[in-house]
């Protein structure tokens, strides 16, 4: 039998991307060599000299004493390589009643379980941020958009609380996924399980899982849970992405709503009017990233027969690289978010501007007996009216009111003023004054 080619074994080794799961590989080789002892597989004192010989591998990790051997194929050999070097043939013990194929599959799992609370916190201090943010903004009314076409006069804090709300439930998406990925699969071994008397939920509740998985088989060849949490975190970054566009459109000459702190923007290397909003156009850009790396795990999957196959193997890389990639993203979202300085008076003439109150005038005279759609009629020519004046509702006579309908009267302006358009749209979840507080009590709760 000859010695595997160069290239090939460089090709087949994971060591430069599943090296980031050497604690929760350790970790799950204490447990395992303390249930094979508690079963009586091995014995108490090579079980305590393994797990004694493990912990000091983990610290001299930790510690950069030991550093990782990148030649090794993968983690989990490096790691027994180490303990036999160091324990001798008592090292060689620790493999009994387990594969690499269910190891790296709790190894994945642990590793997941880690990532995903880090996620959950920073989207928590995001949705403290938004909390903050509108807090501030809850009396700043703002143009609420259709079609990207001026609609209804808004809070600028109620236009804010709509992305909380998506990012709510993405910690929810996520920790859905974490709850069914939370049994383990070690003791599965290679697919079919094994002739020794292990005591599989032993390893899984000292790990922190539920239980253990309930097929062997099933065990080692799931990857749904990566499925999951690509899919949660891909919607994490779709939701990252539209708020950055708008931030984007915030913060242009066109809209000029919002500006970036410096920290935060870059500027042209030959235009020095430019303050560029290149972080939040990176988020953007990196949402692609992480869509791929999902679609690109449903397709490394779709052709699989049962059990284990070596494809699998990437499986790591692209999970890896998406809660990088997210977890970057939040890192610099939400002090950008944090620093943003809010421009109330442009925001407020633009929704002064967008006309968008004509449809609390054409409420008005209805109140007072016309059919709406001779209401509709009327306000159209009003706003034409206004156009071509260069006026705004607010400052048209009330003569030049009554001269098309005696119906308006002198408590139009207080009917069509922008702060009574947002406060009267007290339906629950709505703009109103009331709900937006809610809405804000509501997200701290979460985010505490």
């Amino acid at each position: 039998m000859t010695a595997t080619d160069k290239i090939a074994d460089d090709f087949n080794s994971s060591i430069s991307v599943d090296s980031r799961m050497y604690k929760q590989d350790i970790t799950g080789s204490m447990k395992h060599a303390a249930m094979l002892a508690a079963c009586g597989i091995i014995s108490e004192s090579d079980a305590d000299q393994i797990i004694e010989a493990l912990e000091g591998i983990l610290n001299d990790i930790d510690s950069g004493a030991l550093a990782i051997d990148m030649e090794a194929e993968d983690i989990h050999m490096f790691v027994e390589q180490v303990l036999t070097e160091r324990i001798g043939d008592v090292g060689k013990r620790l493999h009994t009643a387990r594969s690499r194929n269910d190891q790296v599959a709790v190894d994945v799992r642990l590793y997941l379980k880690d990532q995903s609370a880090d996620i959950i916190a920073k989207l928590k201090k995001l949705l403290s941020v938004i909390a903050d943010q509108a807090a501030d903004n809850v009396e700043t009314i703002v143009p609420g958009y259709t079609h990207l076409q001026r609609a209804q006069p808004i809070r600028f804090a109620h236009h804010l609380l709509a992305y909380a709300m998506m990012f709510e439930r993405d910690i929810t998406r996520i920790e859905d996924a974490v709850r069914r990925m939370n049994y383990s699969p070690l003791g599965a071994c290679a697919l079919a399980g094994t002739t020794y008397p292990t005591d599989r939920e032993m390893t899984a509740k000292a790990l922190g899982f539920y239980g253990a998985t309930k097929n062997s088989i099933d065990s080692v060849s799931d990857r749904d849970f990566c499925i999951e949490l690509l899919s949660a975190l891909s919607t994490v970054m779709m939701h990252l992405s539209r708020f950055s566009e708008e931030i984007i459109l915030w913060s242009s000459w066109e809209f000029q709503f919002v500006e970036l702190d410096d920290a935060y923007t870059t500027g042209s290397s030959i235009m020095p009017q430019k303050k560029n909003s290149d972080m939040a156009e990176l988020v953007r850009g990196k949402t692609g990233r992480v869509y791929g790396d999902l679609v690109a795990t449903l397709t490394m999957l779709k052709g699989l027969p049962l059990a284990y196959n070596k494809d699998m193997q990437e499986d790591k890389e692209m999970i890896f690289d998406a809660f990088d990639t997210v977890n970057i993203c939040l890192d610099v979202f939400v002090p950008m978010l944090a620093t943003m300085r809010v421009k109330r008076d442009n925001m407020y003439r633009a929704a002064q501007e967008g006309f968008i109150n004509a449809t609390d005038v054409a409420d008005y005279l209805v109140k007072k007996g016309m059919p709406f759609r001779a209401a509709y009629k009327i306000v159209g020519q009003l706003v034409a009216k206004c156009i071509r004046e260069g006026k705004v509702l607010e400052t048209v006579s009330m003569d030049e009111y009554k001269a098309i309908s005696e119906l308006f009267d002198e408590d139009l302006y207080e009917e069509i003023s922008l702060e009574t358009c947002v406060d009267k749209r007290n339906s629950a979840g709505g703009t109103g004054k009331a709900s937006v507080l809610s809405q804000i009590e509501y997200i701290r709760s979460i985010a505490d």
